[in-house]
């Protein structure tokens, strides 16, 4: 048996997949990812795909970006980790200072964690208890949105709206008061003002991703609204938490996705792209004035009595680090902008398809949704796999992506190149009407 097949075979025989039903995943054959190149991923018989949705939306600067790959051998030569309880480390610290210096005016404090659910978590309890040692008690629930997801430990779930994902583990999670999305941003923001106006004595805080939310099938919001949501936060004294999990570090054309409104959250969640896409490491960015409220003697139990045993990983931290100063020294940020109107140019093309249904982008990152009949608003049955489909139909042309439902994600690397952003866009357009209009 070749290398290759005891691969396939250990991964089917022991493997247990995530967001993946395993009856069909184990009737198929698996491809098996070895490799990369930049924005290319490699598979175990040689082929190359386009990274068209960032390795689950991480992955910033390609695979194999040097200055990283460098910074993590380094630091391996030194240490690999230690804990951050009681004692600090060079890279723990280093990054924590380049994070505020990013970070909206206002943010002062950086709390580690390992992914961006644990992320969130750490927010939600912070919330809870600065609440509490406010002598506030009685605000201890959550305004969160409809189609809103934050991950999957049980308080991020309670806090998300996508009842596909989370409808099964309802009775094990708190209530929260939950808004309407995207779809209408008047809407939102109309709801929010009526459930803060009622509900302020008991809201800790609103969650929510700004100006796109992700999982929930790449909904974007209007210009201009997230300082009406800060103002309304301000005015019924709730804390405004921004999960920048899947936002963060230039996916919508600015470093944070507040930044187009210019305004500070009370807490800012970062994770993803945070290392560049190469180790977990997430952080939970607040206030000096929240902060100190936890300040106290020890028999007072003020304390912050949450952690992970990886917080702050010597490893992971590194990578980040220089995963910021290839933002700083590459000027980053500024190639985006004619990426990113390529990328819109590019788009406009999918409306002459039939089945496409709605196309919404900001920055880089894209929702494209595939329906049966767009004329009569009739989508497609769950049975058809539309989108699993049209992406498995793209990778035949080298282009690796994955749908949300019948929702195709487009989220490239920031550093993809204007013709290979040209062949990932053009091959799915040919993907989707092949796929669609097949029958036609």
């Amino acid at each position: 048996m070749s290398s290759n097949s005891k691969i396939k075979e250990y991964d089917l025989e022991y493997i247990w997949h995530p967001f993946t039903q395993m009856k069909e995943y184990k009737e198929e054959e698996p491809i098996v990812i070895e490799d990369s190149d930049g924005v290319y991923l490699i598979d175990s018989e040689g082929n190359k795909y386009i990274d068209g949705i960032s390795s689950l939306w991480v992955n910033i600067h390609g695979h194999k970006a040097e200055k990283i790959n460098n910074a993590i051998k380094k630091q391996v030569d030194k240490i690999a980790h230690s804990t951050l309880l009681g004692v600090t480390n060079p890279a723990a610290s280093i990054l924590a200072k380049k994070l505020i210096d990013l970070s909206p005016a206002g943010l002062k404090k950086v709390f580690y964690s390992g992914d961006g659910a644990s992320a969130v978590e750490v927010g939600l309890k912070m919330a809870f208890q600065y609440w509490l040692l406010k002598g506030k008690p009685n605000k201890n629930k959550f305004v969160c949105l409809k189609d809103g997801y934050h991950g999957d430990t049980l308080g991020a779930v309670s806090v998300g709206g996508i009842d596909l994902f989370h409808s099964t583990f309802k009775p094990l999670l708190f209530e929260s008061f939950k808004i309407n999305s995207y779809d209408s941003t008047e809407k939102m923001i109309n709801e929010l003002e009526i459930v803060l106006k009622d509900n302020h004595e008991k809201i800790a805080g609103f969650i929510l991703e700004p100006y796109v939310q992700a999982a929930g099938g790449m909904k974007v919001a209007d210009d201009g609204y997230l300082s009406r949501v800060r103002s309304l936060c301000d005015k019924y004294d709730v804390l405004l938490i921004l999960d920048e999990v899947a936002t963060g570090f230039g996916r919508t054309g600015k470093m944070f996705a507040c930044e187009h409104d210019a305004i500070t959250p009370d807490m800012l969640i970062l994770g993803k792209g945070l290392t560049g896409g190469y180790l977990p490491l997430s952080a939970t960015i607040t206030t000096n004035e929240i902060f100190e409220t936890f300040l106290g003697d020890y028999e007072e139990l003020k304390a912050f009595f949450h952690g992970h045993s990886y917080s702050g990983n010597p490893l992971s931290c590194a990578a980040a680090i220089a995963n910021i100063e290839i933002f700083e020294e590459e000027k980053t940020l500024e190639g985006l902008k004619e990426k990113i109107a390529t990328f819109e140019d590019e788009l406009k093309e999918f409306k002459g398809l039939s089945n496409v249904a709605s196309i919404r982008n900001k920055g880089l990152m894209a929702g494209i949704d595939l329906k049966l009949n767009v004329d009569e608003d009739i989508s497609y049955s769950i049975k058809e796999r539309i989108g699993k489909k049209v992406c498995e139909n793209a990778m035949k042309d080298g282009v690796l992506i994955r749908p949300l439902g019948d929702t195709i994600v487009l989220m490239p690397p920031i550093s993809i190149k204007t013709d290979e952003l040209k062949k990932l866009t053009r091959t799915v357009y040919k993907s989707i009407k092949e796929i669609t209009e097949k029958d036609d």
